[in-house]
């Protein structure tokens, strides 16, 4: 059985509906802006001997690009035609199709484990979670990945105050909701940097969901102090590269089988 993909990768009820759709219409920046993934966290979350496995709001590909490198098959499924187009120019070798983690256009029992990175959130467990199930394979894994900055560290600390975000969203990373048919929750933490140069990395900011919403003069201005805040915090002024401390935060959760 194959089921249809949604008009829309998100749910209209949702609040968050209109920073979901935003993706799609900053789709260049995201790929330009955006950080992977770190190979030691990839390598938690994969299960043995993995053959086919889908990439869950796939994006521009960040994550698809690593998963090719290590499994035969990878299909990426992504609600957004933006992000999809910038996905098939950049990663060729991946399977492309529309859909949503509600709705995908996969079969029944036909891979061996589901990939969600910084998408997780976005979606309504409890319609999503049945539809994992059906896709996975018994005892196939629902593999979920999170990219949050380090506040630990005192300029990360302060972009987070220049944003004008008391600190950087979670996403439920610590604790997402998955629950039944599922096994219990694991979880892994991977601390890394991320080296970008500056341009790369205002795009990164300018990527965030409640940046591409604002006005272009909000979003100028916010811009404009992110810029201040590299030009004048000790541990960035005059550096050539931007090294953004992550912790890519990790969980996984098997069907049983």
């Amino acid at each position: 059985m194959t089921h249809q993909p949604l008009e829309h990768g998100f749910d209209p009820a949702n609040p968050d509906s209109d920073l979901a759709a935003s993706f799609g219409l900053a789709a260049d920046v995201y790929e330009r802006g955006r950080p992977s993934y770190p190979t030691e966290a990839v390598e938690w979350l994969l299960p043995s001997g993995a053959c086919h496995v889908v990439d869950l709001g796939a994006g521009t590909g960040k994550l698809t690009r690593v998963l090719l490198g290590r499994v035969p098959a990878v299909t990426a499924v992504e609600p957004s035609e933006g992000m999809r187009q910038q996905l098939e120019r950049v990663v060729p070798a991946a399977t492309s199709v529309a859909g949503s983690a509600e709705s995908m256009p996969l079969d029944d029992d036909s891979v061996d484990a589901m990939f969600v990175a910084q998408a997780w959130h976005w979606v309504d467990p409890a319609r999503a979670v049945p539809e994992v199930a059906r896709v996975l394979r018994p005892g196939g894994t629902l593999a979920l990945i999170w990219n949050i900055r380090d506040e630990s560290v005192p300029w990360v600390a302060e972009l987070s105050r220049v944003m004008r975000q008391p600190r950087e969203r979670d996403m439920q990373s610590d604790a997402p909701p998955v629950g039944a048919p599922f096994g219990p929750i694991e979880r892994y933490d991977v601390a890394w940097v991320h080296e970008m140069e500056r341009a790369d990395f205002l795009d990164m900011i300018a990527s965030r969901s409640y940046v591409i919403t604002l006005s272009p003069g909000e979003r100028s201005e916010l811009l404009a102090r992110v810029e201040h805040l590299l030009d004048t915090h000790p541990d960035t002024r005059g550096l050539a590269l931007v090294r953004v401390p992550y912790v890519a935060r990790c969980s996984r959760a098997v069907l049983p089988g």
